[in-house]
This record gives structure tokens, sequence and C-alpha cells, in this order.
């Protein structure tokens, strides 16, 4: 059976259909950007409540403490940078 140029075509157009849509449970990266953002501001935002509350007999904020304040902060600059992306996949 041999394939004629249209047929070949027509294929190349449904596999095309088929692959060059982004499936709904892909995430894409708006998304990834969104989940950064809200997981850096939700650690920072737990330090600062841990610091806050005195769990330990420490004051002021430790060298741990600052590292991954600086952790926290490095997620939400990430997740603003895909946020413009858009819909593409991850």
């Amino acid at each position: 059976m041999a394939l004629n140029s249209p047929e070949l075509y027509q294929i190349c157009l449904h596999c095309k259909e088929l692959f060059g849509k982004t499936p709904r449970s892909m995430i894409t990266k708006r998304q990834l950007g969104i989940g950064f953002i809200v997981l850096g501001l939700l650690l920072v935002a737990g330090l600062l409540a841990v610091d806050r509350l005195g769990a330990g007999n420490f004051q002021g904020i430790g060298p741990a403490q600052r590292l991954a304040m600086l952790a926290g902060g490095l997620l939400v600059l990430a997740g603003m940078t895909l946020l413009p992306l858009g819909n593409r996949p991850a």
C-alpha cells in the first residue's frame, strides 16, 4: 500500500492535531510560576512567624533562617520570571 502525497499530508495534519496541543493535565509555566511564588512566600512567612512566636530561646534571625529566607526570595523571583511565559507547557 503506497501513500500518495495528499494522504501523507492528511496523516501529518492529524499527527500535528494530536501532538500539537497542550494536554489538560500538563502544568503550564504560569501555573509553575504561581506555585513557586506561593511556596516562597509561605516559606518566608513561616520563618518570620516561627521567629515571632519564639519557638526556642533564641533572639533574632540566625544564619540558617537567613539562608532559608534567601531561598524563599529566590523562589519568588524564579516564579516571577515564569509568569510572563504564559500557557506554554513547563
